[in-house]
C-alpha cells in the first residue's frame, strides 16, 4: 500500500487481502482520516498485482457505526469539509463500483449509515447472525447520500427501500438476507473463516472471466444510479447545516458525554 494508516489496515492472505477498518473503540466510526483513507484504498488495491480477492470487515465489536459525531459537528462550521467530504463520498461509491476484484463483506457487528453503504456496495455479504444494518441519515435530519438512494433500491424493493430509509430501522441480519441485502448469516464465531473461504474461492476463478463479467455489471449499476447518487450527494450537502440536522447531532453529542461521564463516576 502507498499510504500506511492505523484506522483501516490491509493484510494479505496469499492471493486475498483483508481490509479492515480499524477504529474499534469507536465502533469504527468514520472519522476524516478514516474517510480519505476509503478514498484510496480501492484504486490502491486494484493496482495489487497479486490480489485476486478482497475481505472487507471491521476491528472489534463493530462493522462500522458510522459517522463520527466530532466529524459530523465540524461540517457544519466548516463548507470546505462539506465539499471534501461529498467528494470523497463519490469517490468512493464509483471506485467500489468499479473495483475489478470480487470483494465480499464480513459484517461482524453494526453496519450503520456510511457503514451499511459499505457493506452492501460489495459483491456479496455475509453477516454474523447477530448483526444488523440500518442507514439513520433522515432520521439525525440528512439525505442518505453516501449509497442508501443508489445501492439499496437495485437490492431489495423500492417499497422496502422507502421504509427503512425513511424510519432508519435496524435491519437484523435474518432479515437482511430475506430482503436481498445480504447472502446469507454466519454464526459470530465462524464469520472471518467463512468469508475467507469464499473469498478464496472467487480468488481461483478464471480471473479474466469473473472481472468481466464484474465491469459489465458495473455498467448496469452505473446506467441505473449515476443520476440518484449526483442528487442525493447535493441534497446530503444541504442538509448538513440544516436546523433538524444541527439540534439533532447537537443533543445526540450532549447524550454521549453525559453517559461518558456518568461511567467514569461509576
Amino acid at each position: 500500500m502507498s499510504d500506511v494508516s492505523p484506522v483501516l489496515t490491509v493484510a494479505a492472505e496469499g492471493d486475498v487481502r483483508i481490509v479492515t477498518l480499524n477504529r474499534p473503540n469507536q465502533l469504527n466510526g468514520v472519522s476524516a482520516e478514516l474517510h480519505r483513507r476509503l478514498s484510496q484504498v480501492w484504486r490502491e488495491l486494484a493496482e495489487d498485482s497479486e490480489a485476486r480477492a478482497v475481505v472487507l470487515t471491521g476491528a472489534g465489536r463493530a462493522f462500522s457505526a458510522g459517522g463520527d459525531f466530532d466529524h459530523l459537528l465540524r461540517h457544519q462550521e466548516d463548507p470546505e469539509l462539506r465539499e471534501r467530504s461529498i467528494r470523497l463520498d463519490r469517490i468512493i461509491q464509483t471506485d467500489m463500483v468499479r473495483f475489478p476484484l470480487p470483494v465480499v463483506a464480513a459484517v461482524n457487528g453494526p453496519a450503520v449509515g456510511l457503514g451499511c453503504s459499505l457493506a452492501l456496495g460489495c459483491d456479496l455479504v455475509l453477516m454474523a447472525e447477530d448483526a444488523y444494518l440500518a442507514d439513520p441519515h433522515v432520521s439525525v435530519g440528512l439525505v442518505a447520500g453516501d449509497g442508501g438512494v443508489t445501492l439499496w433500491p437495485l437490492l431489495t424493493s423500492l417499497l422496502r427501500v422507502k421504509e427503512y430509509l425513511f424510519t432508519g430501522d435496524r435491519i437484523p441480519a435474518a432479515t437482511a438476507v430475506q430482503l436481498g441485502l445480504a447472502n446469507r448469516t454466519v454464526p459470530p464465531d465462524e464469520l472471518m473463516g467463512e468469508a475467507l473461504a469464499l473469498a478464496r474461492r472467487l480468488a481461483a476463478q478464471p480471473p479474466e472471466a469473473l472481472r468481466a463479467t464484474k465491469a459489465a455489471l458495473a455498467c448496469v449499476v452505473e446506467q441505473v444510479s449515476r443520476g440518484g447518487m449526483e442528487a442525493a450527494l447535493l441534497a446530503e450537502r444541504s442538509t448538513m447545516t440544516s436546523p433538524d440536522h444541527v439540534r439533532i447531532i447537537g443533543e445526540l453529542v450532549s447524550r454521549a458525554r453525559d453517559h461518558a461521564a456518568a461511567a467514569e463516576e461509576g
